[in-house]
């Protein structure tokens, strides 16, 4: 029986680019184009990265490599090519502000170019010739100074008025892994930022309407990303990540870094009091070193103290946020270290409230237990943002051609695009 080829107008592909790890998945759209779309994953490609510094290419050539080979590898397993990627991008260089924007409307039914107008006047903020606006997420809107409406078309009134989150990028930082992602051979179809595409994956919409913190544990760097009322509300970035739980590791055992990195995944523990004492881990050793072991409480305790400095400085920015009594729906752990054994239970003893760890396989086909753990959550947030785009109907397919639409269509795809303004 031959296999079913996946049609390349249906095909996305996230890549996300982390410090540590370069992953990438190409997934086909399933279903009807009636809302919001549906993945099936059909390969996933993963590469040790070297070229990222802080979430910024510091070495495109290896960085090149990478892409390459991740790309090539989920190539393979799906047994169909890509020519562009959806790409992530986080750093310290992002920045977010609030714009509002103003216009009249002539005292009917407020329809959507009115909508539109007014989105397009809170967009044209001036951004600095060395930043890039990367979203532009419409928070809510106000009809006569009547605020908090979510969607305005059909009401009466003569002044419409929008608050929108503008996320800006450094530009030397997106044209840096745009030209590393060409030089690998591919187009970058646009650039998501890491932690709204994570928050795509793995966050619900009742968490997000009850307010929630996205916590997203890489390897250099702790992105945050704060929901309320169904909106994004704060982003910020804790320069400490699991790199510098390594290093400890390193520092205070006398190993190798690749030897850290391997006592960390094989034994970590992140809550001491979760370790058991009794357990005797061997570390390599030198001749001159002799026979060494250490018990796995004090492995934990190296984590213990590294993990809870980060949350420490994640809670701070939580209540800098003006939102630390309005999280109800707790905390979402996602990244790597977030699968690491007491990751939960220490966040919750640093958090003061309800913590779980945000897994993307819920809810997707094909080879979801690929892509199973929180260290897939940007990528697969990446793939289903393409997707989302993709049901937009009009927009262009992975092979650079045009879906074909049936009659009838316009209104869905207005619904469609309408619903694509609440992702974040």
């Amino acid at each position: 029986m031959t296999a079913r080829v996946p049609h390349p107008d249906r095909l996305v592909a996230g890549l996300d680019i982390g410090s540590a790890k370069t992953t990438v998945i190409i997934a086909e759209v399933v279903g009807e184009l009636t809302g919001p779309a549906r993945i099936k994953v059909l390969g996933v490609g993963q590469e040790r990265t070297t070229g990222l510094r802080r979430g910024v290419v510091a070495d495109i050539g290896e960085t090149m490599r990478a892409i390459r080979k991740a790309v090539a590898d989920a190539e393979r397993m799906a047994g169909a090519p890509v020519v562009e990627v959806y790409a992530g991008i986080a750093g310290s260089h992002v920045e977010a502000m609030t714009s509002t924007g103003v216009v009249a409307v002539n005292g009917d039914e407020i329809t959507r170019a009115d909508v539109d107008r007014a989105n397009e006047v809170a967009r044209a903020q001036m951004i600095p010739p060395d930043r890039e606006l990367l979203h532009a997420i419409p928070q809510e809107y106000a009809v006569d100074k009547n605020r908090g409406i979510r969607d305005p078309v059909g009401m009466i009134g003569m002044r419409l008025e929008t608050e929108m989150y503008l996320v800006t990028i450094g530009g030397s930082p997106a044209m840096n892994l745009r030209k590393a992602v060409e030089r690998a051979g591919y187009r970058v179809r646009e650039l998501v930022l890491e932690p709204l595409a994570s928050a795509l994956a793995v966050l619900t919409d009742d968490e997000k309407e009850l307010g929630v913190a996205l916590v997203e544990l890489g390897a250099s760097s702790t992105d945050v990303a704060i929901f309320h009322e169904g909106k994004i509300r704060h982003l910020a970035t804790v320069p400490y990540g699991g790199t510098h739980v390594t290093n400890d590791i390193v520092l205070g055992l006398q190993v190798t870094q690749d030897e850290g990195e391997r006592l960390k995944e094989r034994y970590g523990c992140a809550f001491e009091p979760l370790a058991d004492p009794n357990v005797m881990i061997a570390i390599p050793s030198t001749q001159s070193q002799g026979t060494r072991s250490i018990d796995h409480a004090s492995l934990a305790h190296i984590i213990h103290q590294r993990m809870d400095e980060v949350f420490d400085l994640v809670q701070h920015e939580i209540t800098t946020s003006g939102y630390p009594q309005r999280l109800s729906a707790g905390v979402v752990l996602t990244g790597g270290a977030a699968a690491m054994p007491g990751m939960r239970d220490l966040a919750a003893d640093v958090f003061g409230a309800g913590v779980r760890v945000g897994s993307p396989a819920d809810g997707i086909g094909g080879l979801s237990d690929a892509v199973e753990g929180p260290r897939f959550a940007t990528v697969v947030g990446l793939a289903e943002y393409g997707a989302h785009r993709l049901a937009l109907g009009g927009m262009a397919g992975a092979a650079g051609k045009r879906l074909h639409l049936a009659p009838g269509m316009d209104k869905l795809i207005e619904r469609v695009r309408v619903w694509l303004q609440d992702f974040f």
